[in-house]
Formats: C-alpha cells, sequence, structure tokens
C-alpha cells in the first residue's frame, strides 16, 4: 500500500495558520486508479470546549466522498466556498474523485449532485463502506496502519469501475489542461485548445462534471489567486494583471465575493502559515 502523504498545504484549503486543532495526512491514489481517484486525505481534530474550527475550502470541480462518525456522504462539486465546522475530538476519511468518476458515483448526469449531497450508503460501488471504516478508524484514527487498511477497503471498490473509456480520459484531460495551463483564460480559448465546439465542451461538462466551461476556468483562476496571495510576494495591482482582470478592484471583488475574505485578508494568512510551518508537527500518514 506504499502510498505516500503528500503536502499539508494547498491553494484550495484556505487554513488559518494560527488554528493547530487539527492535523491533515493526504494520500496519492495508487496509479492504477488515478483515473477514478485523486487522493485521499484524513483529518484529524481536537477542538477544546466551548469552541469551534471552521475549515473553507475552495473545491475543485469534482465529487468527494466523507466519513465521520456522525456522516457519510457523497458531495458533487461546491459551486461556492465549503465550510466544514469542527467541533470536538473526532475524525473524517476524505476522498478526492478524479472528474471522470463523477457520473458513476451520480448514476447519471453530475448536475444532480452540484451543491448537494447524498448518504454514501445509497451509492451502489459503496454499499457497506460506512461501518467498516468507522469500525477500523474510531479506536485511534491516527494509527498509520488503519489509514493503509481504510484505503484499501475504497481502492478495492473503484477497482470494480474498470478501465476508463475514451469519454472518461478526455474529462480527464480537460479539467488537468485548465489546472495546469495559465494561458487558459477563457472557454473560447479552451474549445480552441481541445479542438471542440464550444456547445459541444458545454454539454459534455455539465453531464460529466455538473458545471460549465467558464466556472471551471474561473475557479482554477481563483485556486491560483490563492497560491499567490498566500505564498507569492507580488503585490494585489500585478496578481490581478497576471491572471487577467481588468483592474484591481474587479479582483478584489471577484475574491471577495466567492470566499468571503479580501485579497489582503487571505495574503496575511498566508504569510502566518509561512511563518509557523517549520513548528507545525508533520501530519501522520
Amino acid at each position: 500500500m506504499g502510498t505516500r502523504p503528500t503536502d499539508d498545504i494547498e491553494p484550495a484549503h484556505l487554513r488559518d495558520a494560527a488554528d493547530r486543532t487539527f492535523s491533515i495526512a493526504r494520500y496519492e491514489a495508487p496509479p492504477h486508479l488515478s483515473a477514478w481517484l485523486r487522493r485521499f486525505w484524513i483529518p484529524v481534530w481536537d477542538v477544546p470546549e466551548q469552541r469551534s474550527s471552521v475549515q473553507s475550502v475552495l473545491q475543485h470541480p469534482v465529487c468527494i466522498a466523507v466519513t465521520t462518525p456522525a456522516y457519510s456522504r457523497l458531495a458533487g462539486p461546491d459551486r461556492g466556498i465549503s465550510r466544514t465546522e469542527l467541533r470536538g475530538r473526532s475524525w473524517a476519511l476524505g476522498l478526492l474523485f478524479a472528474p471522470a468518476a463523477g457520473v458513476h458515483l451520480a448514476g447519471g448526469p453530475v448536475g444532480a449532485l452540484t451543491d448537494g449531497w447524498r448518504d454514501l450508503d445509497d451509492v451502489p460501488i459503496a454499499t457497506g463502506l460506512t461501518s467498516q471504516v468507522r469500525d477500523l478508524m474510531t479506536d485511534d484514527p491516527l494509527d498509520e496502519q488503519r489509514h493503509a487498511r481504510v484505503r484499501s477497503l475504497w481502492e478495492e471498490r473503484l477497482e470494480r469501475l474498470g478501465d476508463p473509456d475514451e469519454e472518461s480520459l478526455f474529462v480527464n484531460e480537460i479539467v488537468g489542461i485548465i489546472e495546469t495551463d495559465r494561458t487558459i483564460r477563457s472557454v473560447a480559448a479552451l474549445s480552441r485548445r481541445l479542438d471542440i465546439s464550444e456547445r459541444s465542451l458545454q454539454r459534455l461538462t455539465v453531464r460529466r462534471l455538473g458545471l460549465s466551461p467558464a466556472w471551471l476556468v474561473r475557479r482554477r483562476r481563483l485556486h491560483e489567486a490563492s497560491a499567490r496571495l498566500r505564498w507569492g510576494s507580488e503585490s494585489l495591482a500585478e496578481i490581478a494583471a497576471e491572471l487577467g482582470y481588468a483592474d484591481q478592484a474587479h479582483f478584489s471583488r471577484d475574491i471577495r465575493t466567492v470566499t468571503g475574505m479580501t485579497p489582503r485578508q487571505i495574503m496575511r494568512r498566508g504569510r502566518a502559515d509561512q511563518q509557523t510551518a517549520t513548528e507545525r508537527p508533520a501530519a501522520r500518514a
């Protein structure tokens, strides 16, 4: 099972560096399942009484599965910002699926799950997994061997999907291009790169991802903005210009509308995170 934990920091998670109440172990999917799964994550938290810890995430354009002692869900892509309030002492097992997996998990067009969720026990491929995961994780959610065993349970289920077809590979390619090619700033540019009409692209992404191509481009731009604000050295005006915004005001408004924070607030979080990174204990794998 020798997957290794990935970095604990990424642009999607707008974490507060001062919050020491939780740790996260992240594991990349095994190569043979990469068409269906991107990663596992296992947060464990211990929040003092009378307090809570709110985790804000600019989610990727994919479905996720989350199991905790309190609930177990398959969630579709969230077009806004996802906020989860942590209380007490507990844990979660999360899966970030690959774009192509959504239609198989949802049992049809992913739009039925966009901004929503369903009980994981109602998802055929995951039947019975919730109780097995809880039985393994409850006694010691930090235990490395338990992490490996719950990952193995899910991997066995995802192997039932078999090899991806051409459309599934193309859907993963679309999202991969958007996430890695910074020159893609419009749907027109994306359709030219893919050699597909904008109308066909729209139909495909809405059915397979539950999202429009325009949303995909905007979300990638917000992820890049988050990374630059938190770990870069450019000014707000420079970041806005490089990301293709007409001016700094439009950039600031876009960031605040989606995240509820100003660019400067995100920037301050990033600087605090850099200062405390060496002090933070490594997440256990």
